[in-house]
């Protein structure tokens, strides 16, 4: 399988910026929507930003003009740039990706563990 590996939460105050990054674990063959979740305690988690292959972005409301998405396509990497931070931000943030791997063209759909962003003064 493919493994999604996370990396660049933390803590940041408010109006602050964090740079997250979601990198697959082994060779792909091509990868279709990558995306980012993301659970607050006591919520469900939620869509904040997809990519697909071509570059198409979609964004959560409560993020549009903060957060950015994009994809390294030869890094197999997909990266959320996340910029005038708020408190309610705060949440576990999951990596998604689909797509192929291995020269017989395995399917695959798969989760990052998750990384902890917290905004708080």
């Amino acid at each position: 399988q493919v493994q999604l590996v996370e990396s660049g939460g933390g803590l940041v105050q408010p109006g602050g910026s964090l740079r997250l990054s979601c990198a697959a674990s082994r060779s792909i063959v091509s990868i279709n929507a990558m995306g980012w979740h993301r659970q607050a305690p006591g919520k469900e988690r939620e869509l904040v930003a997809t990519i697909t292959s071509g570059g198409t972005t979609t964004y959560a409301d409560s993020v549009k003009g903060r957060f950015t998405i994009s994809r390294d396509n030869a890094k197999n990497t997909v990266y959320l740039q996340m910029n005038s931070l708020k408190p309610e931000d705060t949440a576990v943030y999951f990596c998604n990706a689909d797509g192929f791997y291995s020269s017989r063209y395995y399917p695959f759909d798969s989760w990052g563990q998750g990384t902890q962003v917290t905004v708080s003064s």
